[in-house]
């Protein structure tokens, strides 16, 4: 059979091969909503599936996969709460719920399995099930998309915090968010600006939704940011969101945040700087998730700088905001 080390690589690949398995348990318990009906009292996997009208058998099985992996814990028969399993409550502060919902999604798990497609032609491999991509079917999915929102908000609740103890907004008249969706962002940020205002720029059918909890320092403005006006500001800020796009569309984005912005605006871009070098890191894991859903790629700091060059920008310093992401200020070149 070979000693422990022998068996070493080979158990590393049976891990990394069946990795989606509880990746999937995951997806399923955060769909129905299970860590919601469960309180500090431990339950059985049938008090559990009577809850959500399921079976429970399956439903225990896929729940004591989970505490294997570290999420929710169980006794043999009951399961009751860590603090892993609780970031799967909708109430949770920072909810990772929807984030995991998100994962489980038809069409991302539809995507996932063309890969190889994306590997040989370049392309995204979302657009070989869904016409037009990734955001052109939220459109079409206002259900989903909500999910996405939500997704998005959880995540960014993890380095939220980091931003506002890292950079002073203070001296800032107008500070807009462009293309972050619900706001968190730019509502922290306005509790550190007392004096300033803010603009929240995004799709109309995204700015609705965010009006749902609007903010009375914030003016709500819908829009493509390729092509249509975004209002002058003293301060733009964009969370993860060029990421999502190619070189050549990034440009395209910079360029007309650019047209109207007045003299001496900063530009803050707030993203993952990616050291090609690095091992155990999420932001190499996160580009292959670029590769399948989106045109765009993490960056090195070198191909950062070049983004924002081509778009008449120049790099002025980078601020490191914890683990995941980092504050790119940058002004007009």
């Amino acid at each position: 059979m070979g000693t422990e080390t022998e068996q070493q690589p080979a158990r590393a690949v049976q891990k990394l091969a069946t990795a989606y398995w509880a990746s999937r348990c995951l997806h399923i318990v955060a769909e129905l909503g299970i860590a919601d009906r469960l309180d500090d009292e431990p339950q059985t996997a049938e008090m559990l599936a009577r809850a959500v009208d399921v079976k429970p058998s399956p439903l225990h099985r896929i729940l004591r996969a989970l505490a294997g992996h570290g999420i929710f814990v169980h006794d043999g028969e009951r399961f009751a709460h860590n603090a892993a399993s609780r970031m799967l409550r909708s109430d949770a502060p920072g909810s990772m719920r929807s984030f995991a919902r998100m994962m489980g999604l038809k069409v991302h798990w539809d995507a996932y399995r063309e890969l190889g497609t994306a590997v040989s032609t370049g392309e995204p491999a979302v657009a070989k099930v869904t016409a037009g991509g990734l955001f052109r079917y939220l459109q079409a999915h206002p259900d989903e998309a909500q999910v996405f929102d939500e997704a998005m908000a959880g995540k960014s609740a993890l380095t939220l915090g980091l931003v506002v103890e890292n950079y002073d907004f203070r001296g800032f008249k107008t500070i807009g968010d462009i293309g972050r969706g619900q706001g968190h962002l730019l509502y922290a940020v306005l509790e550190q600006a007392a004096n300033a205002r803010g603009v929240l720029f995004d799709l109309p059918e995204v700015v609705a939704r965010a009006r749902g909890r609007s903010h009375p320092r914030v003016d709500y403005v819908g829009g493509d940011f390729f092509q249509d006006p975004i209002p002058a500001c003293d301060c733009y800020m964009m969370m993860t969101v060029l990421h999502d796009w190619s070189d050549a569309e990034s440009t395209a984005i910079l360029e007309n945040v650019k047209a109207r912005a007045p003299r001496g605006a900063k530009l803050l871009l707030l993203e993952g700087i990616l050291d090609p070098m690095a091992r155990d890191d999420f932001k190499l894991d996160l580009d292959v998730e670029m590769l399948v859903m989106t045109t765009g790629h993490e960056r090195t700091e070198a191909q950062w700088r070049a983004v924002l060059a081509g778009a008449g920008f120049r790099l002025s310093r980078v601020i490191g905001a914890g683990p995941m992401g980092s504050i790119l200020e940058a002004e007009l070149g």
